[in-house]
Formats: structure tokens, sequence, C-alpha cells
């Protein structure tokens, strides 16, 4: 396998499992504090961190870069896609909404194919395929229909979907520290507006895990614009289903969840379809030297 593909695969893997860690604290802060203050707390700190390191080469940066529009349009397209995935979440049960939520590897698939004239190999199809199978074994949604709240889990997904489209697409032009700054600089607006309706003076507990929050978002998002610079997003797509395995690893160790055996069962398929990608990948890449 190429490094650079298996950089990203590696880099990739990271970020879901810190993004699966930044949920937790998100499900620990959601319960005294409204979602618009988590995000503006997290913004602002992924933004001190992001101008620490680059400082004012970073400012230069940012009024001359290229990719000012296509980030202001990610941005949107995030936005939209968590105010719908949370507002569904209040409505469908965990298992439901994480099955309807995890179609996002097939649409972004799909949209390789179309925007990026990427070519999925057969390989990369039933990695998809297998993760996805994983997924519903895991969640077993049962009783599922049409509805508002499937809708907007659904939009949430192609929104995702869309969004790492048009990362993959500007993560060519621009260095991470730059797209990352000027992506939360568009969240610091977003929700800075929306925080004059939700303030919450929060105490020394819900401090600490606004600021692990941002932590812990800032390296996810550098994990994840850097795996987006090294390998296609059809490789990268089934990696995305590692972050369910995370969440009911997490879960037991943190509120003592006892995985059912369905769960046991999903997460091995799961990473059985990662094991596809990189033996596929190496295979290819041999073939072809």
């Amino acid at each position: 396998m190429k490094s650079s593909i298996g950089l990203g695969i590696l880099l990739t893997s990271l970020a879901y499992f810190l993004f699966t860690g930044h949920d937790v604290t998100i499900k620990l802060l959601v319960e005294t504090m409204s979602v618009w203050q988590i995000l503006f707390f997290r913004t602002v700190t992924i933004l001190l961190g992001c101008f620490f390191v680059g400082r004012l080469e970073l400012v230069d940066n940012i009024v001359h870069s290229p990719i000012i529009k296509p980030m202001a349009i990610r941005s949107i397209l995030l936005l939209t896609a968590w105010l719908s995935y949370y507002t569904a979440a209040r409505h469908l049960q965990l298992a439901e909404l994480t099955t309807l939520y995890f179609a996002a590897p097939v649409v972004a698939t799909v949209l390789a194919m179309i925007f990026l004239k990427e070519t999925v190999f057969w390989p990369r199809w039933l990695a998809v395929a297998v993760g996805f199978t994983g997924v519903v074994i895991a969640s077993n949604p049962t009783g599922l229909t049409l509805s508002l709240p499937v809708y907007l889990t659904l939009q949430a997904a192609v929104l995702w979907a869309s969004a790492t489209i048009l990362l993959r697409k500007t993560a060519m032009a621009e260095k991470s520290i730059v797209q990352m700054t000027m992506s939360n600089l568009f969240f610091l607006v977003m929700t800075g507006i929306m925080l004059f309706w939700h303030w919450k003076t929060p105490d020394l507990q819900e401090t600490i895990l606004l600021a692990a929050t941002g932590i812990i978002g800032g390296l996810a998002q550098f994990a994840f614009f850097e795996g987006m610079r090294r390998a296609p997003v059809s490789v990268l797509a089934p990696f995305e289903y590692t972050s369910l395995v995370w969440a009911f690893f997490l879960g037991y160790l943190i509120w003592s969840d006892i995985p059912r055996p369905g769960v046991v069962v999903g997460a091995t398929l799961i990473v059985f379809a990662g094991l596809i990608i990189i033996v596929s990948e190496r295979l290819r890449q041999r073939a072809e030297a």
C-alpha cells in the first residue's frame, strides 16, 4: 500500500476515535447546556489552538486563501447536518438514529464517483456493504417507519457526505490548519449569534468538559483534514463505521453499558470491512508496481 494512503487510513481512523470521545463529552454536557453554547465554546477553543500554532502567518494565509467560498458552503452544510441530527435525536431511538446516519459512507462513495471522478473498485463497495451490514446488526433497528425525524437523519447523512466530498476537493488546495481556522471562524459567527438566546454560565465541571470538547474536537478535525489530503474518499468512507465500535467501547468503559451479542457480531463485521480496504489496497498497489 502506498504510504500516503496508509497514513490517510491511520489518520482517519484516529479522527473517528477522537470524534467518538468528542461525542461523549457533548453527551455529558447536553444534559445541562444547549448545543449552540457547546459548539460555540468548542469553536473558540479550536481557534485559540490554531492561532497559537499558526500565529500571524495564519492570518495572512486565510486572507489570501482561494477556498474561502467552498469552506463557507461546507460550514453551512455541517451546521445544517448537526441541527438535523440533534433534532431527530429527540424522537428516535439510538439504534434507529445510528443506522440511518451511517448511510453517510454509502452516499459519500457514490458522490466520490460523480463529483471527484474516483474509480471505486469492487473491494471498496464490498467494504461499505459489509460495514453497513455490521451497523444494522449492531444497532438492531425495529419498527422504523417514514417520519420527519427519519427524514432529518437521512438529510444529516447526505449533508455530512456532501461536506466530506467538498473537503476532499479543498484539502488538496490548502493546508489543514488554514481549513480548520476558516471553518471554525464561520462556526463562530453562526453559533455566536444564537448564543444570545441560549447562554448559561458554566460551572467548573462544565468548563472542564467544554475545554475537553474543544481540544479533542480540534485534534479530531486536524486528523480528519490530514487524512482527506492523503487518500480517496471511497477508500476512507468505510472507516467511518469504526466510530460505532468506539462508541460501544466507551459506553461500556464510562457508563458500564453491556453490549448485546449482536453488537459484538456487528463490530466484528465493521472491523472486517476495514481489513478488506487495507488488504485490497495493498494488493492493488503491488499489482501496479
